[in-house]
């Protein structure tokens, strides 16, 4: 369809975008009808020459380009300029196909280098170079952005549970546990109200339960078990080489200089984080260091086993923690090394009393927002 040419004044806002800076610039168009020239200040472009780019996000802005600059856009919302834009839909020719096809060849291949082999390796070498407070406030905005990722309330955030009582019995158990080491970060512990069954660990030391994990305990101790191994993951880094891995290339770059809480790193890390599924070697070193820590705490091993147990009966509706769990073929295994990691003979330590229990299961009752 050959649109009729308008002539009159036009006058609209927009965007321009230079290309070799990210900011974007406001900017008042015009047309010079003598010229035949769309211009603003810094801006002059014959209108023979501008070709419309599509809009594939919302398909309501006007993107437009010059035929022979790759990088500078102008973006507007005033349609009425497409009739003034002769070839405003005229592609370049095409030229030099084969060295095109080998130039997208090579850059589909050295992205797939960057993402499958250099950013995981990277990840498990970089990770030792993330400063503490780093990890810490990446692990911090991390979690802000997991209580809003799950708040259904419409108040902004999934709220911490904080019944004096039940903050009291978890806090026993974290220094029954962290009593038997010397961790490398101090252990910030929180539950969520939330009925997932689920724990996660991330970075700088944060470790995370939910309610519905508590729910679903039989004794302090398989919450015990399962600190113990979340603990194994925040000794070993596993969630800050996990978020390395999970973030790419760009996160990799911006952890490491300094956007240790970015916005778009934070994006694609929460829900990964909130269901970091780890290697089976990563697992089993997490089990084992779990082991080792109840049996110094005087705590059974096979309290991991009996937390275990309870994931594969409930594994009929996974999600979360248990999604990761059920996920994993050698849960039976597992079992039995938790089972076995409890030495003939071996005499436990009371961990809380009854009505510290209580507490503990009841610490999401009466919370709020903060």
């Amino acid at each position: 369809m050959i649109l009729p040419l308008h002539t009159g004044p036009f006058e609209a806002e927009g965007l321009y975008f230079d290309g070799l800076t990210a900011e974007a610039r406001p900017v008042t168009l015009r047309i010079d009808e003598d010229r035949r020239a769309l211009v603003a200040e810094g801006i002059d472009w014959p209108l023979d020459e501008i070709r419309e780019l599509t809009d594939v996000a919302g398909a309501d802005l006007v993107i437009l380009r010059l035929k022979d600059d790759e990088v500078a856009r102008l973006i507007l919302k005033d349609a009425s300029i497409r009739p003034r834009l002769p070839n405003r839909t005229r592609a370049a020719p095409l030229v030099r196909r084969g060295r095109l096809m080998a130039w997208a060849v090579g850059a589909v291949a050295s992205v797939a280098l960057i993402l499958f082999v250099l950013v995981p390796t990277m990840a498990d070498q970089l990770a030792e170079f993330i400063p503490p407070e780093g990890e810490k406030a990446l692990g911090e905005v991390t979690l802000t952005q997991i209580r809003e990722a799950l708040d259904e309330t419409g108040l902004g955030a999934l709220s911490f549970c904080t019944d004096p009582y039940g903050e009291a019995a978890l806090r026993k158990i974290e220094a029954r546990l962290v009593a038997t080491m010397d961790p490398p970060v101090d252990i910030t512990v929180h539950v969520l109200n939330h009925e997932m069954v689920n724990a996660f660990a991330l970075p700088g030391g944060h470790v995370v339960f939910f309610r519905g994990l508590l729910d679903e305990a039989g004794t302090p101790e398989e919450i015990a078990a399962v600190f113990a191994h979340e603990i194994g993951h925040v000794v070993s880094r596993d969630p800050t080489r996990h978020a390395l891995r999970s973030a790419g290339s760009l996160g990799v770059l911006g952890l490491i200089f300094g956007d240790f809480a970015g916005g778009f790193v934070v994006l694609m890390l929460t829900e990964q984080l909130i269901q970091a599924q780890y290697s089976q070697d990563a697992e089993a070193a997490a089990d084992g260091f779990a082991h080792d820590m109840m049996r110094k705490a005087q705590i059974a091993p096979s309290s991991l086993a009996a937390m275990f147990e309870t994931f594969r009966k409930l594994g009929g509706d996974a999600e979360g923690l248990l999604a990761h769990f059920m996920s994993h073929p050698q849960l039976g295994d597992r079992i039995a090394a938790a089972q076995e990691a409890t030495p003939p003979g071996f005499v436990p330590r009371p961990l809380l009393t009854p009505a510290e229990w209580a507490a503990l299961k009841d610490i999401c009752k009466g919370d709020s927002l903060f």
